[in-house]
Formats: structure tokens, C-alpha cells, sequence
């Protein structure tokens, strides 16, 4: 067995099969696990056990090391390196409990890890792929002297096997000098470091997988896109959505039916808006052809909106609150309906756009 890292206050120790029930709680928590790519969400709790299981055998094999990162009192995250053969490279990946962000534990590990690593195993460079929409984790690669290598798209199984966009990210064992000499100071430039963690292949609490390897330092591994021109702008894709609020406060949500992207997954009813269409427009059109729900524009109000990155294009989703309607809601388009109370809609697994909306429907319509 590896020995254990002692970074004080905390300790880098090999994962133990007991950890099962931390590993679950920690990780099936939608702020963390977005940005893990192999593990689905809800995360079952026997896929952690699964896990630990094959990181131990994987261990044994010599292919890759994980850690859990643990304070005084238990386990709060996980860190590990792979590698796939000698003289080759490495990947690192990492997640830290949701109650643990803001502290600078990430950094602090990530930086050891990346120490031990060198010291330790035969790779030319360490790689780590992490999502575009995780900028604190961007940012905590460049501080450790990591540079972009490539970009790719991953499908991301917490969001629905929806491909996103990642970096690769690459520090080569000529820098490791820089490195080293953060070791005794990164906790005082880290205090504002609170990512979740990064898309990491080799980490993440699912069954293991086999990682692509780099050809060598300095190069762009298999598999990755070049960099896309600084000037390439997304196009925004302009869709609509609504909140249906029946009399006993309760949401309605529709099932993504089979065949269709992100099928199997629950969102709030709507769909695209049409060229000289406005959202409102768009959005009775939506619900009649998909619900047979008749509405006036009178009937609805904005609510909020969501803005993000999805892939090529950027996502813009205003979101308007209906407590009026004619006809009952049928699926007309195969999707399943539920009508969920607001308490309710953690346990219905639902795209990324749709996910932060929980909180302040839960805000406005409890109680």
C-alpha cells in the first residue's frame, strides 16, 4: 500500500473500503459531481463501493493512485494520479465536499499530489482535463504552472451525457521546480480557492476506465481539438421555459422520452424560440403543441432567466411563472409528466440550465 502524504492540517491517505458512505455523501451533491464527467446523478451509493474497489486493484497494478483527503475529524474529498505506462503521462484529478470549498484545500493537495507524482512515478508530464465552465479550477492549474494543451468535448453523464467543453491542461517534469518551491506557500495565496473539483477521469467515484495517453512532454494528446481562434464567438441559442403552478403549489416537469438528447432526463416544459418570435410568443406555442394547454400572454410572468455556455453555443433561457391555463397537460410528444412539489425536485434528474432554478422555486413557492 501507498504510505500516507501528510500536508498539515491534512493528510493524503489510501482509500479504504469503509469509505463507501462518505464517498456517497460528499459526492452526490449536484455543485460537485457537474464537474465530474463518468458519474451519473443521483450518484447510487453502491457505484462508490464499486469504486474504491477497482482504484484498489488499479493500485495493485501499478496504473493509478488514489487518495482520500481527509482533516482531523474524516473524509472530505478525493485526490489521484494515473498513468498508463512508464515515460508517458500522467493525469490528476480531484473533488472536494461542497461544506470544504473556500479554504484552499484544493490547491494545497493539488500542489502536493503534483510534488509526489514527479517524485515518484516514471511520466514526462501531468495532464488534467477540467471543464471550461470551472474557472476556479482553471485558474488553479496556471497558478501550479499548468498550461493549456488542447481542448476537446466530454460527455458529461452527470448532465445527462451532455458533451461539454474541457480543457487539457498540462505541466511538464521541467517545471516541477516551480512547483516545489509553492509548497510552503500556497495556503497563503489560496484562501479564495473554492472550486468543486475537475472533470477528472482518473478520481471520480465511478467504475474505472481507461485513460488516453499523451505521446510525450510538450505535445497535444490523442484525441484533442486545437484551440479554437480567440475571435470564434458562440452563438446564442435563445429558448424559453415556464413554471406551471397547480392549485396545490406543486410543479409540473416533463420526461425527455427515448431517442431524444438528454433522454430520461426532467425539465420544465418549453423549447426553442423561432425567428421573429418573442419569448412570450414562443412560449404558448411550446406549451400547446407540447402540453395542449391553451394560455394568453396574460397569463404568464417572468420569473428569471439562465445564461451559460453549452458547447459551440451560449445558452440564454427566460423563464416565466403560470398558474392559469385551459385543458389539462398531456405529454403530447411521448415525454412523461409528474406534478412535483418544490421539496421535491432534487430527486428528478435534470439538464444544467435547469438545475440552479431549483433553489428559488423551492425560495418562492414553500410554504
Amino acid at each position: 500500500m501507498t504510505a500516507s502524504i501528510e500536508i498539515a492540517p491534512y493528510r493524503l491517505r489510501p482509500l479504504r473500503l469503509s469509505d463507501g458512505a462518505d464517498i456517497h455523501r460528499l459526492v452526490n451533491d449536484w455543485s460537485v459531481v457537474r464537474m465530474l464527467s463518468h458519474l451519473p446523478f443521483p450518484y447510487p451509493r453502491e457505484l462508490a463501493d464499486r469504486w474504491i474497489g477497482s482504484t484498489i486493484q488499479r493500485q495493485s497494478a501499478g496504473q493509478a493512485w488514489h487518495f482520500g483527503i481527509c482533516d482531523d475529524k474524516a473524509l472530505i474529498g478525493c485526490i489521484g494520479v494515473s498513468l498508463d505506462a512508464p515515460g508517458r503521462a500522467a493525469r490528476i484529478g480531484y473533488w472536494l465536499g461542497r461544506a470544504h470549498w473556500g479554504r484552499g484545500i484544493a490547491t494545497l493537495c493539488v500542489t502536493r499530489i503534483v510534488a509526489w507524482a514527479f517524485e515518484t512515478l516514471p511520466a514526462s508530464q501531468i495532464l488534467a482535463d477540467v471543464a471550461q465552465d470551472n474557472p476556479a479550477s482553471i485558474a488553479l492549474l496556471r497558478r501550479l504552472g499548468f498550461s493549456e494543451a488542447g481542448r476537446t468535448t466530454i460527455a458529461f453523464l452527470s448532465r445527462g451525457g451532455e458533451p461539454c467543453p474541457v480543457l487539457t491542461m498540462s505541466l511538464a517534469r521541467s517545471g516541477f521546480s516551480s512547483v516545489a518551491a509553492r509548497l510552503g506557500t500556497v495556503s497563503a495565496e489560496t484562501s479564495a480557492d473554492h472550486d468543486p473539483g475537475m472533470t477528472p477521469r482518473p478520481t471520480g467515484p465511478a467504475t474505472a476506465t481507461a485513460m488516453p495517453a499523451a505521446s510525450g512532454a510538450g505535445t497535444v494528446p490523442d484525441g484533442i481539438a486545437t484551440k479554437r481562434p480567440a475571435s470564434a464567438a458562440p452563438r446564442i441559442l435563445l429558448v424559453v421555459a415556464a413554471v406551471l403552478v397547480d392549485r396545490e403549489n406543486r410543479v409540473l416537469i416533463a420526461r425527455r422520452p427515448p431517442g431524444k438528447p438528454l433522454a430520461g432526463l426532467w425539465e420544465f416544459p418549453g423549447g426553442k424560440v423561432e425567428h421573429n418570435e418573442s419569448p412570450e410568443q414562443a412560449l404558448i406555442r411550446e406549451l400547446h403543441e407540447e402540453l395542449g394547454v391553451d394560455l394568453s400572454a396574460g397569463c404568464i410572468a417572468p420569473l428569471t432567466f439562465v445564461s451559460e455556455n453549452s458547447g459551440g453555443r451560449h445558452l440564454l433561457m427566460p423563464l416565466f411563472i403560470c398558474r392559469r391555463w385551459r385543458h389539462d397537460p398531456v405529454g403530447r410528444e411521448g415525454q412523461e409528466l409528474a406534478w412535483v412539489s418544490p421539496e421535491a425536485l432534487h430527486a428528478y434528474p435534470m439538464p444544467n440550465p435547469d438545475r440552479p432554478l431549483i433553489p428559488l422555486l423551492q425560495e418562492l413557492l414553500s410554504g
